[in-house]
């Protein structure tokens, strides 16, 4: 067995029992100075590992193994999710390219993630003095070395935005063409990354993954932006208000009108939804795209979506095949609009393009699709109110208006409440 490998499991060894052994006799002091330590321990197997797998490209091993690229080949070897294995091949080939950074990470003066940054960032260095016609090896050095001072203090995203413009620290007379020519090239190339995907959900949830160039970035943030404003008591994390309004977006986008084929209103879907005669309950539902939901979230769906609903016995026979249902459009939309002013929920600001048709009574239920039987909703609170949980309610009053019972919690007397933000003709 070759030395480096046994020091490698001599080493992996130590570091478990490590990992097992008491922390309790640390004083304070020691305890920051070992997790300091320990960090180090950590960038310099990233170093190590860095170095193996530049190793192993050099030997061809990931195509001996039938891999489509190095990343392919970590997944398999390491049993690595996508992300991390293409990341650790990204690295090890930005640190081939840069050798001094990698030198710099070994001794400790750097990071992972900060030898990754400063690696970019010489890349680009190198690449827009080519692109100028100037000398490029002395300044490549000058601008990693200053990175690498600077990685003392400053952390890898700090690094990334000083990267960004490192010619004006040691080259500030080639600095402004050289940055027109990089924004230029990094436009170029963000526009060829550019992508969106949606995860198969997990736990009930969908990730949602992509990058934009930053012209694009723009627009999605200044539709969104006015609709993350928190609302007074607003619980909703700054990442949940962003996840609300782009949904939000989404959903007006739809009743445009503009969008093609099928656009212009919630997308028609099937829902099986499972009965049990016994107690007439309605069980889980299943889009015709696999994607499962509760009951209580089908029925949420069939207020302002085109549903065509199919009740299964538990046989799987087909007890009920209805028909699509139909949305709240045209002339009754607008009556809505005007009757309702936006939400009406008890003082809730949202106008009426960012808010779903209600059944008071549910669709499901038997209720009918008329000014009667709705009312507007944004979708924060439309999931409110089909929360049981939740406890609240909603009914039209004498004059037709909506107005809604607080639970007990609230308010102990559950007076009923409308909203007094938009204006009532």
């Amino acid at each position: 067995m070759a030395a480096v490998l046994e020091d490698v499991l001599q080493l992996g060894e130590e570091a478990a029992k490590l990992a097992a052994a008491p922390l309790w006799p640390l004083s304070d002091d020691e305890t920051g100075d070992c997790l300091a330590a320990a960090y180090r321990l950590e960038q310099a197997a990233a170093a190590l590992q860095q170095r193996l797998v530049r190793q192993a490209e050099t030997r061809g091993l990931p195509a001996a193994a039938g891999a489509r690229n190095t990343a392919g080949w970590l997944r398999s070897r390491l049993l690595l999710d996508p992300g991390p294995a293409r990341e650790l091949a990204e690295r090890a080939a930005a640190l081939a390219r840069q050798p001094a950074v990698e030198q710099a990470l070994i001794e400790g003066k750097l990071d992972a993630r900060q030898a990754t940054v400063i690696a970019a960032a010489a890349d680009t260095v190198a690449e827009g003095l080519a692109e100028l016609g100037e000398p490029s090896d002395d300044l490549v050095q000058q601008a990693t070395n200053t990175m690498v001072d600077m990685a003392a203090r400053l952390p890898a995203y700090q690094l990334r935005r000083i990267g960004e413009r490192i010619l004006v620290h040691v080259a500030p007379h080639l600095a402004e063409r050289a940055d027109e020519l990089a924004l230029a090239r990094q436009e170029a190339r963000a526009h060829q990354a550019r992508g969106f995907t949606m995860s198969t959900p997990v736990a009930g949830l969908v990730l949602l993954s992509g990058r934009l160039g930053l012209e694009d970035a723009a627009a999605v943030q200044a539709a969104l932006h006015p609709l993350c404003t928190p609302a007074p008591d607003d619980k909703r994390s700054p990442a949940q208000r962003r996840a609300d309004a782009l949904v939000d977006v989404c959903r007006l986008a739809l009743r445009t009108g503009e969008l093609p084929e099928s656009g212009g209103e919630p997308a028609q879907v099937a829902v099986t939804v499972g009965f049990d005669p016994l107690t007439r309950a309605l069980g889980p539902a299943t889009s015709d795209t696999g994607l499962r939901f509760s009951a209580v979230t089908a029925r949420r769906l069939a207020c302002d979506a085109k549903i065509l609903p199919v009740v299964m016995g538990g046989a799987g026979q087909i007890l009920d095949l209805g028909r699509s249902h139909r949305l709240a459009t045209g002339a009754l939309r607008r009556a809505l609009a005007i009757r309702d002013g936006g939400c009406a929920f008890p003082d809730c600001d949202r106008p009426p393009r960012w808010t779903d048709a209600h059944h008071v009574v549910g669709w499901a239920e038997g209720g009918a699709t008329s000014l009667e039987n709705l009312v507007l909703l944004c979708r924060r609170h439309h999931r409110l109110i089909h929360d049981p949980a939740a406890g609240w309610q909603v009914r039209l009053g004498a004059d037709q208006r909506p107005e809604f019972i607080p639970p007990a919690d609230v308010d102990p007397e559950r007076r009923a409440r409308r909203n007094l933000y938009h204006p009532r003709l």
